[in-house]
């Protein structure tokens, strides 16, 4: 087995998107006052479609979002929205300070800014935008930051809206129905997108440390959980770029990183198990069998409840793929779990496959049985789909599309994360044709004098805010870092000029009792 270390040398490659939320009284196209609302006024639902680019071709993220075939409920608070967020109103000028804070942002890390920016709209339709699009604006590109003695290249820095918050997803009448919140929709973010970096996971963890310290010099962005957020491409050997969305914490980027190496690197010796086999990716799939009466007769608790309601079994035979849909090159890397992932993402979890069977209520006689009505050989492998008629076809579709691709080993897709660093499937990664001009909002001028005026907001050094920290308040650069790099610095601001508790006791209160206190 090769070790992590080994994984993330120099055949990696790791790119950093980091988003911030930016400290603006108001939303970045409406006058709506930046606030959580916990309780909300009226709901409304939409279902929402892919639309073409100006170039005229659908983008496959959208297309595959779509086929989920899913009612979005969206929850709306007069605090914090208006019908902008609604999609029933066209959305106002940008909001000057959030805009200047970018600008500003983009010249702390030397970019290039254009005389005219321009506002894009960039498809998105998975529920988080009522508008079926997140607006964003590129501000600065081709800048660079220094971290550790190397250079690092930032492709672009885009000031963007966030997204909805989701709530959670609950059932409507026989379609999933996504819940999101509207409060947070809207609010201004800065997106700053690093070039590749070959490097190991502690550096890249530097990198984004370093990025996140700058911004908070700034004094005008939010601090708190998910108020930063960074996303992880990773490829192999040049291979297929993953994308890892929402990893919120520095401790997870490590872990993202070798975690989906790891992977990659499994899915390469699948690969090459499937070429070993000569197995024939053009004709590995057999006829795509309905066996639902036969499983109506399963004594299986899970296969009962799959089948309650207007639901389907499907079974298909993978020909000489016995014992590859378990093959396990590192532990729990396997083709049985990234297809049934892939089923998840649909809200399928009835998918099962012949190498792990007889097992969750199927009985042996059960699997003989199949195995006889599929008409498979000992060399073949099979696999049961369960779930919604409406959505069968498209989930078995997508299976096949996943199996014909694992023939090439890593295939290009955008993964969610957990807090352990494991990737999970969420969609395709999204193409050029996700893009399209804003045709509400016109062009925005920018000309030398007013970038000249930002530059005197520039930051200052990382290194400068913390000897001025250890200053003011008579503590060490230990005690000074941790506070900085905390979402507790400016509560910590308030306790200090409002009581003469000791500043160190304070920092320790803060930093150390109230994390352990959240874990």
């Amino acid at each position: 087995m090769v070790s992590n270390d080994a994984l993330t040398q120099d055949k990696h490659k790791v790119g950093l998107e980091i988003h911030q939320q930016l400290d603006s009284k108001n939303k970045l196209f409406c006058n709506c006052k930046i606030a959580d609302s916990t309780e909300h006024d009226f709901t409304f639902k939409r279902i929402l479609h892919p639309t073409q680019s100006e170039m005229g071709s659908y983008d496959q993220a959208a297309i595959f979002e779509s086929k989920k075939i899913k009612t979005v409920k969206y929850l709306s608070s007069r605090n914090s929205n208006c019908l902008i967020e609604s999609d029933e109103e066209p959305p106002e000028m940008v909001n000057a300070e959030a805009l200047e804070l970018v600008l500003t942002i983009s010249l702390a890390l030397h970019c290039t800014i254009e005389d005219e920016l321009h506002v894009m709209r960039k498809i998105v339709i998975d529920g988080s935008n009522t508008t079926g699009f997140q607006r964003t604006i590129l501000v600065g590109r081709n800048g660079y930051l220094d971290v550790d003695g190397v250079r690092v290249g930032i492709q672009s820095i885009c000031l963007e809206e966030d997204a909805a918050r989701i709530i959670n997803e609950d059932k409507d009448n026989e379609n999933d129905t996504k819940i999101f919140a509207l409060d947070r929709l809207g609010i201004p973010l800065i997106e700053i997108a690093l070039d590749p970096i070959s490097n190991t996971p502690v550096f890249v963890t530097n990198v984004a440390q370093t990025i996140g310290r700058l911004l908070r010099a700034t004094k005008k962005v939010t601090r708190g959980l998910g108020s930063i957020r960074q996303d992880v491409n990773i490829s192999t050997n040049d291979g297929a770029v993953v994308e890892v969305k929402g990893v919120q914490q520095l401790s997870q980027l490590a872990l993202v990183i070798e975690y989906e190496a790891k992977r990659q690197e499994g899915l390469n010796q699948i690969a090459k198990e499937l070429k070993d086999r000569k197995i024939d990716e053009s004709k590995f799939l057999d006829s795509i069998i309905d066996v639902t009466d036969f499983m109506k007769l399963s004594t299986s608790k899970i296969v009962k409840k799959i089948l309650s309601g207007d639901s389907r079994f499907m079974g298909f035979v993978l020909r000489d793929f016995s014992g590859l849909l378990s093959f396990e090159p590192y532990p729990g890397i396997r083709l049985g779990k990234e297809l049934g992932e892939v089923a998840k993402s649909y809200g399928i979890g009835g998918i099962f496959h012949s190498d792990e069977l007889p097992n969750y209520g199927i009985t042996p006689e059960d699997v003989k049985s199949l195995s006889s009505i599929l008409k498979i050989n000992k060399n073949d492998a099979f696999i049961l789909v369960g779930g919604p008629s409406i959505l069968l076809n498209s989930v078995i579709s997508e299976l096949s599309n996943r199996i014909r691709k694992a023939f090439s080993g890593v295939v290009a897709e955008t993964r969610s994360v957990r807090l352990d660093g494991v990737t999970i499937f969420s969609r395709p990664r999204p193409g050029s044709s996700r893009m399209y001009p804003e045709t509400d909002i016109p062009y925005i001028s920018i000309d030398e004098n007013r970038l000249k005026e930002l530059s005197k907001n520039i930051p200052r050094p990382w290194n400068e805010v913390i000897d001025q920290i250890c200053k003011k308040y008579l503590i060490n650069r230990t005690l000074a870092e941790n506070i900085f790099d905390s979402q507790y610095f400016s509560l910590f601001e308030n306790i200090v000029s409002q009581t003469s508790i000791n500043p160190s006791f304070i920092i320790s209160k803060l930093t150390e009792d109230l994390v352990s206190l959240e874990r």
